[in-house]
């Protein structure tokens, strides 16, 4: 079964959210991480770096759309140490995405699909379906995998 491309995601203006943290503890993140997704950050990630008098700290990173920065601005002051933000509007360029679904021995697995100029150009098993599938076979992931890309390239 397979759907029809998803075309929203093409030249997306966004805002790239930054705060440097060096004081706030390293278990508090996955649950700032956690609360950014909830409240719809696109994406949420963080880089190790080295701040002044080089100490270790973390750069955090998310972007969301315009109309939730002010829920993003607000989860990161009351949640973290920081002290400032930095944001800027970017522009993301993301292929239309589609999701087909395939048929293995062990049960259906979800493949999603990038297109460029209407071209399939990446392509890639859903992990929770191959997890999910390998758990109640009691097989290794890595063998479901293997299986599920045997059968995209075939």
């Amino acid at each position: 079964m397979e759907q029809p491309p998803n075309h929203e995601h093409v030249d997306h203006q966004m805002m790239k959210v930054e705060v440097n943290l060096d004081d706030t503890p390293g278990e508090w993140l996955g649950y700032v991480m956690d609360r950014l997704f909830e409240a719809g950050a696109n994406d949420v990630y963080y880089t190790p770096i080295y701040m002044k008098k080089n100490r270790p700290g973390v750069l955090v990173q998310l972007l969301c759309h315009e109309k939730i920065l002010d829920r993003m601005r607000d989860i990161l002051l009351r949640e973290t140490t920081t002290l400032g933000i930095r944001y800027y509007p970017l522009t993301v360029y993301r292929m239309e995405r589609r999701v087909r679904s395939i048929e293995t021995m062990y049960g259906y697995v979800s493949v999603k699909e990038g297109l460029h100029n209407g071209q399939v150009i990446s392509q890639a098993p859903e992990f929770e379906d191959c997890r999910r599938l390998a758990e109640k076979h009691q097989i290794p992931l890595k063998k479901m995998y293997e299986m599920v890309w045997k059968q995209m390239t075939s």
